[in-house]
């Protein structure tokens, strides 16, 4: 793949062309403090999505990262993991968020999501974005083939359930607004790691998506966040979280759970930073027009 199409190199040099406008009258300590349907966390940066962590040893990594994020207080989300390692999971205490494949066999879904409801899961999510492979036949996860969602059938999952159930790949107002018919109560803005190349930097569409989805129905993004002042940027501009991915590996490999939540923490501060030096005293108090984009960039 040319290195010119790939696009988590486009998102980053798009993040780090968003520029940052001080405002220090009448500022104060901020408050990063984040609820989320219903319950309430230390930050809005939480774990992105990753999968297929039991490679790495026993549920260690998947576990250790879990761990971390509870004691950091922030939400984990978790995806393309057998029931056994979900289960693992939330018995960690973390608030876990799934994300379930577009299974063509659309019982595994519906089966997914009532194994996540016994379970008492802060949400559930849909991967819209996975139904094909690099030649654009059907994608292929763990022997099962994917399937395309439609609007009716994403509505029907969204009536099974009690559980919040978001749409994860949204990168359209087209998607966004079919979303939203089908009663999601949230999204995620991503590109799934350079899933498809050239693809729009989530913060490029972000606020469009944002202002469609209203202040009911909160839109997260991950693809390349990896700092705070990356959340300061995609939160300011219409987002209500962000996911960190990869860099927690690394954090967990480096320092196991206790690498994880300092991560995380550290993190928070610097989002912190980035709202005092603005005057965002709180999350309900993000301004886009602190962003400017520095097209030399």
């Amino acid at each position: 793949m040319s290195q010119a199409g790939n696009s988590n190199r486009i998102t980053r040099n798009y993040l780090d062309s968003l520029l940052i406008e001080t405002r220090y009258m009448n500022s104060d300590n901020p408050d990063t403090a984040f609820t989320l349907y219903g319950e309430t966390f230390a930050s809005p940066i939480m774990t992105a999505a990753l999968s297929h962590l039991e490679q790495f040893g026993e549920g260690g990594m998947a576990r250790g990262i879990a761990l971390g994020a509870k004691k950091a207080g922030c939400v984990m989300w978790y995806g393309a993991a057998e029931e056994s390692e979900i289960e693992m999971l939330a018995g960690t205490g973390v608030r876990l968020v799934e994300i379930i494949k577009p299974y063509k066999n659309r019982d595994l879904i519906y089966a997914r999501i009532e194994h996540a409801q016994k379970l008492g899961l802060l949400a559930v999510g849909i991967d819209i974005d996975h139904p094909f492979s690099e030649d654009g036949s059907p994608d292929i996860v763990d022997d099962e083939e994917m399937k395309a969602l439609t609007t009716e059938e994403l509505a029907q999952i969204v009536r099974s359930t009690d559980l919040p159930l978001i749409t994860k790949g949204v990168l359209s107002l087209y998607d966004a607004e079919e979303s939203l018919k089908a009663g999601v109560k949230g999204m995620v803005v991503s590109h799934h790691n350079n899933r498809i190349e050239y693809a729009l930097p989530p913060l490029y569409i972000l606020p469009e998506i944002a202002k469609l989805a209203g202040e009911d129905v909160p839109v997260f993004v991950d693809c390349m966040i990896q700092s705070g002042m990356d959340a300061f940027k995609a939160i300011a501009l219409g987002a209500k979280g962000v996911c960190i991915g990869r860099p927690l590996m690394a954090a967990y490999t480096n320092d196991r759970e206790n690498g994880v939540c300092a991560y995380l923490t550290k993190a928070r501060g610097e989002l912190a930073k980035a709202m005092a030096y603005t005057g965002c005293t709180d999350l309900g108090r993000m301004d886009a027009s602190v962003i400017h984009r520095d097209c030399r960039l």
